[in-house]
């Protein structure tokens, strides 16, 4: 029986991570924007809400990253797919905590503001 050669292919899960990664850096600058101007805008609710969008969608980056890391550690059957990609799944992961962590940063500012 032959098997023909198939190409890897980038994970999708490692794809999603980091687009969702980036997504919670950006939501974290909405949130630091929020924060920092809480008294005028009435902004702490606004950064406790956009900081809760910002803090599930790092965690799902983290999540999907990890999930994109054990499908591209698994070894494939000779016919199956192979799953590249394992520096997007990191780079997602990071960015997904680094995410979580300045959503969390910037509620706490925008905290400390409003009632300072």
């Amino acid at each position: 029986m032959v098997h023909l050669a198939v190409p890897p292919v980038t994970s999708g899960l490692a794809v999603g991570s980091l687009v969702a990664g980036i997504a919670a850096i950006l939501v974290a600058l909405l949130v630091g924007c929020l924060g920092a101007a809480a008294n005028s805008v009435g902004g702490a609710w606004a950064a406790g809400a956009f900081a809760l969008l910002g803090v599930l969608v790092g965690a799902g980056a983290v999540v999907a990253g990890l999930l994109g890391l054990r499908q591209i550690r698994r070894p494939p059957a000779p016919p199956a797919v192979h799953f590249a990609g394992r520096g997007l799944a990191l780079a997602g992961i990071s960015c997904g905590a680094a995410g979580v962590v300045l959503n969390l940063l910037g509620l706490a500012v925008g905290l400390l503001v409003t009632y300072a």
